[in-house]
Order: C-alpha cells, then sequence, then structure tokens
C-alpha cells in the first residue's frame, strides 16, 4: 500500500469519527426541535443540554482534522470539492456556526422570546448542516464534479444528493436518540428512556428505509459507487451495517441501554466505510484517483508522521474526556451545589 492509499485511509476514518460524533450532536439539535411546545419540551430539551455540554465543543476536532487532511494530503481533491459544491459547504459552515451560537447562547438568556430564539437557531442549524454535508458527500459519489468543474446546483441537488443528505439527517437522528437513551438511563429518568427508545428505533426505522432507497438510486445515478458497494469490501462493510442495525434494534428491546451506543455507531461507522471504498480506486468517481489527487510524496510522510503524533498525543485525552462525560464526572454545579457549598462555608467560619 502506498502513503497517499494510507493518507486516504486515515482520511476515510476521519470522516467516519466525525460523522459518528458530530452526528451524535446533530442529532440531539434534531430532537430539540421536534420536542414540542415550552412545557412538553422542557424534559427531553433539559436532558439534551445536560448531555451535551460537557462534550459537543470537542466534535469538532474531527472535522477539522478532515480539512487538514483533504488540504495537506489532496489539495486537488480540495480545490475540487471546495470549488464546485462552495455553496452547499459555506451554508453548513454558517450553519456551524449558528448553532454553536444559538447552543451557548440561548441557556443564559432570562427572557423566554430569547431562549426560544436561540433555540430555534439552534435546532434548525442542527437540521440544515447535516443535510448541506450528505448533499455535497452525494455530489462526489456521482461523480458530478471534476477537477475544473465550475460551480452549479446540479453538483449538489441531484438525486444521489438528496438521499445522501436526508439519510445523513436521518443518521444524525438515530445516533442522537441511541445516545440520549443512555444518557437518560445515566440520569435515572424513565420516561426520557421510554420516550428516546421509541424515537431511537422509529429513526433506525427510518435510516434502513433511507439507506435502501438511496442505495437503488445509486444504481443509475452513481453507478461506480453501486458496483463498489455490491462487490469486494464494499460489500462486506454493507452486511456489517445491516448486522449492527439489527444489533442495535435488539439492545433497543432491551431494558438496559449498555450496548446501544457500541451499537449505533456501528451501523453508521461502517455505513461511512462501505461508502469510501466504495469509490475506490477513485476519490471522485471517475475522474480523480487517489494517486492523482496526492500531494508531494515527502509532504505525504510529514503528514503520516503529524497524524501517528496527533493520535497518540490527541486520542488519549479525547477518549478520557467521553469517559469521564459517560461516567457523570463532568456534571455542572447547580444552584443546589452552590448553596451547598455556601452553607458549608459559612458553618467553617462559624
Amino acid at each position: 500500500m502506498t502513503i497517499a492509499n494510507i493518507i486516504a485511509v486515515v482520511l476515510l476514518l476521519a470522516i467516519a469519527a466525525y460523522a459518528c460524533a458530530g452526528g451524535t450532536d446533530y442529532g440531539a439539535g434534531f430532537w430539540d426541535l421536534v420536542a414540542g411546545g415550552t412545557e412538553r419540551g422542557k424534559r427531553p430539551r433539559w436532558l439534551i443540554d445536560h448531555a451535551m455540554a460537557p462534550v459537543w465543543e470537542v466534535n469538532n476536532v474531527w472535522l477539522i482534522f478532515v480539512m487538514v487532511i483533504m488540504w495537506t494530503g489532496f489539495p486537488v481533491l480540495f480545490q475540487t470539492v471546495f470549488s464546485a459544491m462552495w455553496l452547499p459547504l459555506a451554508l453548513a459552515t454558517v450553519g456551524l456556526v449558528l448553532r454553536g451560537a444559538g447552543f451557548a447562547l440561548r441557556k443564559p438568556m432570562r427572557r423566554l422570546s430569547r431562549r426560544r430564539l436561540y433555540g430555534a437557531v439552534f435546532a434548525i442549524s442542527s437540521l440544515l448542516t447535516p443535510f448541506f454535508l450528505g448533499a455535497a458527500v452525494g455530489g462526489i459519489a456521482s461523480g458530478r464534479v471534476a477537477p475544473g468543474t465550475e460551480a452549479s446546483a446540479d453538483a449538489w441537488s441531484n438525486p444521489t444528493s438528496v438521499f445522501f443528505g436526508l439519510l445523513t439527517i436521518a443518521a444524525t437522528a438515530f445516533l442522537g436518540a441511541v445516545f440520549l437513551l443512555s444518557d437518560a438511563e445515566r440520569f435515572e429518568a424513565p420516561d426520557l428512556m421510554g420516550y428516546f427508545r421509541l424515537r431511537a428505533l422509529g429513526s433506525l426505522a427510518v435510516v434502513v428505509v433511507l439507506g435502501v432507497a438511496a442505495f437503488a438510486v445509486t444504481h443509475n445515478d452513481a453507478p461506480h459507487v453501486w458496483h463498489g458497494l455490491t462487490h469486494g469490501a464494499g460489500l462486506v462493510f454493507v452486511v456489517l451495517a445491516a448486522v449492527c442495525a439489527v444489533a442495535t434494534a435488539v439492545q433497543l428491546g432491551r431494558s438496559s441501554a449498555r450496548w446501544t451506543r457500541p451499537a449505533a455507531v456501528g451501523v453508521v461507522a461502517t455505513g461511512v466505510i462501505a461508502w469510501g471504498l466504495a469509490q475506490r480506486p477513485y476519490l471522485i468517481p471517475t475522474s480523480l484517483t487517489v494517486r492523482e489527487a496526492a500531494g508531494d510524496p515527502t509532504t505525504l510522510v510529514w503528514l503520516a508522521f503529524v497524524t501517528l503524533v496527533a493520535v497518540l498525543l490527541v486520542g488519549p485525552a479525547v477518549y478520557l474526556l467521553y469517559w469521564l462525560d459517560t461516567h457523570g464526572e463532568l456534571e455542572a454545579l447547580g444552584d443546589a451545589d452552590l448553596r451547598q457549598g455556601a452553607a458549608g462555608d459559612s458553618a467553617d467560619g462559624g
């Protein structure tokens, strides 16, 4: 395997990591959007705020990692994609900014109208951003962009792009519901466990339906990817995704949500990897191969070295952060905690 192929595998794994980690946050925003009015949606939104607050920002590390690898390792791919599909990618970027601002600003607002405004910005951006990212991936998979292609709506509004965008939204909603179910169990909230268990099952069904539909659309609209999904390594990961989907459904039917998260992550991760392997040997079917898009060999060697260092340094820190969060070690102090601390200080002073 050449150094260019190794970097391409790293890029694919980084995309899968962002799809799972960032997708969970987008999914939480989706459920925030459809939670209902102020009173009806109070409990689900309470859980969403508590679940997302400790780690939501760190998930964007994977997106930055993807951008750095594209720009440094495959400059032709970076230029082609961002030139031909600048509009959906710009809209996704705006959505990322508005989403972060909405989430950060809605909680400290005292006026209900402003909390609703910032909450709506956060929730709607959580819906539109994954759609545009998925639509861009669909444009790549269908081969509608190539080096020198000018920007056009057809590059990201074709059948493959639309179905990939909808599938991305469904996958993020699925991940969000599964992770919120586990958080509801951790917070000992049985009402929210039932609430998100039902939504996890429903969104899994939507993912399966849209996945089959997208698979059918690629037969005529993205034939190279369709062939890759039905043969070789691509087919293996399609089967693995189906196995993980069944395992997730089985886990959701049980009282404990302990193993639902790994199974759900397996569904999305194997699906993303299946798409990447189906495009081999192309980064953009059928106009740009890995070898043609690769940068200077010396640059790729240094990129591989920096990636290894980043994995060794950042990987354990990110894992520790996730572990602390899932074990309830990052809970924010509430008013009761602060009052209790103040009372303790007064007693000590007395």
